[in-house]
């Protein structure tokens, strides 16, 4: 019998937007599970990735970006940070390492506070430094906020110290069994993941207050000999970003498809007929009822809202 024991555990992924958490994730799982994008607050819930090592298996947690809340879907995303900071075996806080430490980043380390939790910090976009010595103040002014376990500077891009991050990781990883399956990467449902990749394809493509006012939900799925049927729609808030999505003879809203359908066939590893239509919902934002269908773990594939 082996002496090597078996470690397991879940690691919450928190910091400011833009750090980079989501493309870390992805990279640490392999696999793409969640969207990601060079604008604030793509990540709105909890998205789940999963690492299975030889003697160990990671479940990682990306959250939303730690941001001021003005809405209730804001409001209701750093609840879900607060969540992620609780019951957890260790926490992965990520901050990009190209810029200085500010207000910002104080308030959010500040949430940190009174969590019995182990905090490693991971210093990521090193690969954009000209000089790795300017990692030096930048880990001296977190030092001073907060007492993170271990300091590990990071590229998510290119790779670089994504070894050393996993061995600290596991070395803060309690003994424990594999709670899923060795090929699965996450549990999240197929039609949340099909509605990021719609999602994202329309924040890549649109500016300005067009990304943050848009939300994707599946309506239908049906599944034949050769093809899968997806129909969603995607809603905004006011007819001039309606507009805005459809484009000029519907030519955004075609490559908005053709973009999202190319990614979900390589997901689903099958032939996809996707249909989309946009629709208008004033004030989604602040609908509980609407934020409800929006997460994933309520997801049931439930008809289009009124």
């Amino acid at each position: 019998m082996s002496d090597v024991k078996h470690v397991s555990g879940f690691v919450s992924i928190i910091g400011r937007p833009n750090a980079g958490k989501s493309t870390l994730l992805n990279i640490l799982v392999g696999s793409k599970v969640a969207i990601t994008a060079p604008k604030p607050q793509t990540t709105r819930n909890l998205i789940q990735g999963i690492w299975t090592a030889p003697n160990a298996q990671v479940i990682f947690v990306d959250t939303p970006g730690i941001h001021q809340s003005d809405s209730l879907l804001n409001r209701r995303m750093i609840q879900e940070i607060r969540t992620a900071l609780k019951e957890r075996d260790l926490l992965l806080y990520v901050a990009d390492s190209t810029l200085a430490v500010g207000d910002q980043d104080r308030a959010a380390v500040q949430l940190l506070h009174g969590t019995p939790t182990p905090a490693l910090l991971v210093l990521n976009k090193i690969d954009q430094l000209s000089d790795k010595r300017q990692l030096l103040p930048l880990i001296e002014a977190y030092k001073a906020l907060f007492d993170f376990r271990e300091f590990v500077p990071v590229s998510a891009v290119t790779g670089e110290g994504l070894d050393d991050l996993r061995a600290a990781i596991l070395r803060y990883l309690p003994e424990g069994p594999q709670y899923f399956p060795p090929d699965q990467i996450t549990d999240l449902p197929e039609r949340f993941l099909v509605a990021e990749l719609i999602r994202e394809k329309v924040i890549a493509l649109t500016h300005e207050e067009v990304p943050h006012a848009v939300a994707v939900l599946v309506d239908a799925w049906e599944e034949k000999p050769n093809i899968t049927r997806i129909a969603a729609t995607i809603y905004v808030e006011r007819p001039g970003q309606k507009a805005i999505l459809i484009g000029s003879k519907g030519a955004m809203i075609k490559r908005i498809g053709t973009l999202a359908r190319q990614e979900i066939e390589s997901m689903l590893g099958r032939k996809v007929y996707l249909e989309l239509f946009v629709k208008v919902h004033e004030k989604w934002r602040e609908s509980p009822q609407f934020l409800n269908q929006l997460d994933w773990r309520t997801m049931v594939g439930a008809g289009r809202p009124a």
